[in-house]
């Protein structure tokens, strides 16, 4: 004979609790009870479940306006743009040799007056620099020989065509012969190459003197024995080596001219870095010292040297500014990026939006909420990179928005949240 065990189905049907709703019911309320128990006993500081707040997501930050209006963020976006192979080098912003010119002696003397300085701002034709020599003396004196000759042998050739037209109507008048005209007409030759040899020896002499004078209006107090060194270009006196008492030979260094505007990028690139570059490929250079996110100038490649650079080893590449950054001048030094050969497409974003982020290189993408912003670090991963931008290989999606200007803060403010500093 089995027993039953108290509590057993068989039991609870000879104690007449045979309902099985019954069962259900007082069972539901003992398991209730047990897992209340269960909760208290795990700690009276648990919150109730629809009380749990959702933790937010990590590095991400919600700016309010006043601290968008602090970081000064500029935004853009993630864009697919055709790569073209690049290099960064240092640059030089040098004038353009074909509006320089160092102006020497053109002539032996001593310099007398030193009319500029360094900086002046001078016109074509000013005079620059006056010198005391014999030269233009005997310059002055050829010439008042030449013309003193050039109105004798005018003199002949007239008398020499009269001569000859007498001997042309004594001839058809039957009263000289062929022979006399004959004569009449080699006098008359030669008076006239005598007359045209004079005037070549005027217009030399003349020359001379213009050439040691030169073109434009001649001071009020000018020495007879002065030679003129004229500007022959409009612009700035760049350097001055002529002191006045000097004694200086043909040659020697003056002053220097140039124009101020006609500027040029010169570069100095190694094998590697010229390969692909060629006339017409594209620069983007940004001054040094210039703060972040200042100006970009553009140039334009007009030049590759045909052979190395002796002393550096180096390639020098000049190209013409087109677009020039405030602050540009001569002898500035720049930060160049020369774009070569394409190499397809490629998603990028500007380079100031990539940030390291406690060891993750990311990218600060952007969403704007009301006056507010809501950032985010992006875990990215980059390829090439330039001056300006930089590939994104993976994590990011086209048209994403990013912060460009101002990314180094919001990283700075994801940071802090990530420590838990706190903020806004």
């Amino acid at each position: 004979m089995i027993r039953a065990i108290p509590g057993s189905a068989p039991a609870l049907r000879r104690s007449g609790l045979t309902d099985g709703r019954r069962v259900d019911h007082r069972g539901g309320r003992l398991l209730t009870c047990s897992l209340l128990l269960a909760l208290m006993a795990c700690g009276e500081g648990a919150a109730p479940v629809d009380e749990v707040a959702i933790a937010p997501a990590p590095d991400t930050a919600l700016l309010g306006a006043a601290a968008v209006a602090i970081g000064g963020f500029t935004l853009d976006t993630a864009r697919m743009m055709l790569w073209a192979s690049s290099t960064v080098a240092p640059a030089r912003i040098i004038l353009d040799p074909s509006r320089h010119q160092t102006l020497g002696s053109i002539t032996e003397g001593r310099v007398t007056r030193v009319l500029v300085r360094i900086g002046d701002a001078v016109r074509a034709g000013d005079i620059l620099v006056a010198i005391h020599s014999h030269e233009i003396m005997d310059a002055r004196s050829g010439l008042v020989r030449a013309e003193s000759q050039l109105r004798t042998a005018q003199a002949e050739r007239d008398a020499a065509e009269v001569n000859l037209g007498r001997a042309q109507r004594l001839l058809a008048a039957r009263a000289m012969g062929q022979a006399d005209l004959d004569r009449a007409t080699v006098v008359a030759t030669a008076a006239r190459s005598r007359l045209e040899e004079v005037e070549a020896e005027a217009v030399r002499a003349r020359g001379l003197i213009e050439h040691l004078l030169g073109e434009g209006p001649l001071p009020a107090n000018l020495d007879p024995h002065e030679v003129l060194i004229r500007a022959p270009i409009s612009g700035v006196i760049v350097s001055r080596q002529a002191t006045a008492g000097t004694v200086v030979l043909p040659g020697d260094p003056l002053v220097a001219v140039a124009d101020p505007n006609a500027l040029l990028l010169e570069l100095r690139l190694t094998d590697r870095q010229v390969a692909g570059v060629a006339a017409g490929s594209s620069v983007s250079f940004t001054l040094v010292g210039e703060s972040v996110g200042s100006a970009t100038g553009r140039a334009v490649v007009s030049r590759v040297a045909p052979m190395i650079e002796g002393a550096t080893r180096t390639t020098i590449v000049l190209a013409n500014i087109a677009t020039m950054p405030a602050g540009a001048r001569a002898e500035r030094f720049a930060t160049a990026q020369l774009s070569g050969r394409a190499e397809g497409d490629a998603l990028v974003v500007p380079m100031q939006s990539v940030q390291s982020l406690a060891g993750d290189t990311v990218v600060i993408v952007a969403e704007q909420r009301g006056e507010g912003l809501y950032i985010e670090a992006v875990p990215v991963r980059v390829g090439r990179r330039d001056a300006t931008h930089a590939e994104i290989l993976a994590g990011l999606d086209v048209n994403r928005v990013v912060i460009a200007r101002g990314a180094t803060i919001a990283r700075a403010e994801l940071l802090k949240r990530r420590e838990g500093g706190g903020g806004e």
